[in-house]
């Protein structure tokens, strides 16, 4: 027998109608199972949470809570920021002509 179980439950979890753990006669039943309820619950829930699924110990999977970072900053572009969202700093990765050797490979 495989087990799915929660790391912990948020209240979002709390609220729904998904139990804390379930059992599968088969690892893939397992894994299947646990990494669709971790998509889910990314897509369905508040998003103050992050949730992956990842193997545990023995015959387990367990769904670990992450604190989502794009959230708390109050980044909702999906990408984690050093600066914030509201910045309006202009850069590129992309080297200029003047700042390139002329072989196109943007070293200076």
């Amino acid at each position: 027998m495989y087990k799915v179980v929660m790391q912990e439950e948020c209240s979002c979890f709390k609220k729904s109608e998904y139990a804390s753990s379930a059992t599968f006669e088969t690892q893939q039943e397992a894994y299947r199972y646990a990494n669709v309820l971790a998509e889910l619950m990314n897509e369905e829930f508040c998003r103050t949470h992050e949730f992956v699924a990842q193997p545990g110990q023995g015959n387990s999977f367990v769904i670990r809570v992450l604190r989502n970072i794009t959230f708390v900053s109050g980044c909702s572009t999906g990408v984690s920021c050093d600066v914030g969202c509201g910045s309006t700093d202009e850069w590129t990765l992309e080297a200029t002509e003047d700042e390139s050797c002329g072989s196109g490979c943007g070293c200076s």
